[in-house]
């Protein structure tokens, strides 16, 4: 196959019917020789700072000599971000070959696997065939069940907080969540949890202990904000004095606080991490559609917050940017989001909103969102395209010299900057 055809074989593949569970996997990677039993893996679970957590880490372990994989989900603008290389995504060339090799292998399955598996055990191989140090190893939806919690020994699991999202698949309170991320917790192997919510902490501690793992968590008492500007963020972290992130947002430097926690148990378990590369790592990791500045005439920003916790977060972010002025914003949800909360803490912050229906069958008609947002107060305006609502929107930005900021689900990112010509 060549790389279109193998992301039409990917992407062809369904999960809805599929029963939960590590059986497709296991039985896959046993196929492959099990390419993961040859690997080191840092394990990242969590309903929110996954990704900046993720992106963090694997600049520092770069910066310290290491070849370091990366993978996550879902990507942002191309296939090949999910899986990645000191920085580089996998080649179309070799995805195309990985694929080929691992295709008839899941197809001669009694079971075959999800489209998720396929593409963790593709990752799985490419880190392999690449001789990968460590690799920085993102979970997707939950934790116990996830095609990634096929590893056995981790050098160090990580919950980066717990939030109500997934409920349908996950449970519905924040206890049952976490006890679904605690699933990636193994015997013996260190855990850390960075979120705040005591009755998470507790479930996740008592997993531990019961694995007899090694627990921390995230002292952020000694997190102290210098300066956070949209040029960037200056902070300390108890040891960790005159740091420099690059992120912006200011829920970042809590994000920066969970890895810097993780640095000081892999250094604690024998894992060399130079200080400088975790000052430069930190200093130059980047991670697209988080708080994002995507142009500057007029000034527009993209965050891809897309539940109530991460709407918390942006609002909060976009206050202490702007000192309190009104913004425009430009914005969809999915269905299944709590539109109405999102719709009241975005009154908060915009004056006027310029409403698109997200490229997703289960999106809210724009009309109705609109709707939604006008009972809050907010002046909003439905549009049938993104493309229209961006045009919009940036007009009326640039004419009344107001920020633009887009919010919504990360598989819009994709579409804006086409539609921007970026």
């Amino acid at each position: 196959m060549d790389y279109t055809q193998s992301l039409d074989y990917i992407h062809s593949i369904s999960w809805t019917f599929c029963k939960p569970g590590l059986e497709r996997i296991g039985r896959l990677c046993e196929l492959l020789g099990h390419p993961e039993r040859s690997l080191k893996f840092v394990h990242v679970a969590g309903t929110n700072g996954k990704g900046s957590f993720c992106s963090m880490m694997s600049s520092i372990l770069t910066k310290s000599g290491y070849k370091t994989g990366l993978y996550t989900s879902p990507y942002i603008r191309f296939f090949n971000e999910r899986m990645c290389i000191d920085g580089e995504p996998i080649s179309n060339d070799e995805l195309a070959e990985i694929t080929t090799y691992v295709r008839p292998l899941a197809d001669s399955m009694e079971d075959t696997p999800t489209e998720f598996e396929l593409i963790t055990a593709v990752a799985l191989e490419y880190f392999k065939r690449n001789g990968c140090d460590v690799v920085v190893l993102e979970a997707g939806m939950g934790g116990r069940l996830d095609s990634t919690n096929i590893i056995r020994e981790p050098l160090l699991s990580v919950i980066t907080g717990i939030a109500l999202d997934h409920t349908a698949f996950l449970g519905d309170t924040v206890e049952q969540i976490a006890a679904e991320k605690a699933g990636i917790i193994k015997d013996h192997r260190p855990v850390l949890f960075g979120g705040d919510d005591k009755g998470a902490a507790d479930v996740i501690e008592r997993r531990a202990k019961e694995n007899g793992s090694e627990y921390f968590s995230v002292d952020y008492s000694a997190l102290c904000v210098k300066a956070a500007t949209l040029d960037g963020t200056e902070f300390s972290f108890g040891k960790w004095e005159n740091m420099r992130l690059g992120l912006l947002a200011l829920y970042q430097p809590k994000n920066a606080c969970v890895v810097l926690s993780a640095v000081d148990i892999l250094r604690k378990y024998g894992f060399e991490i130079d200080e400088n590369a975790v000052r430069e790592g930190i200093a130059v990791a980047r991670w697209q559609a988080r708080f994002e500045i995507i142009d500057r005439t007029p000034l527009t920003i993209f965050d891809g917050a897309h539940n109530p916790q991460g709407i918390d977060s942006a609002v909060d972010s976009v206050k202490h940017y702007f000192e309190n002025d009104r913004v425009y914003i430009l914005t969809g949800v999915l269905r299944d989001k709590d539109y109405t909360y999102i719709a009241s803490r975005l009154s908060e912050i915009a004056s006027k909103a310029f409403v698109m229906s997200p490229d997703s069958p289960r999106a809210l008609p724009s009309e109705e969102y609109a709707d939604v947002l006008s009972s809050f107060g907010v002046q909003a305006t439905p549009y049938t395209s993104l493309k229209e609502a961006y045009e919009g929107a940036a007009e009326a930005a640039k004419r009344d010299g107001v920020p633009l900021i887009c919010l919504g689900s990360l598989y819009t990112y994709s579409e804006l900057m086409e539609v921007m010509g970026k």
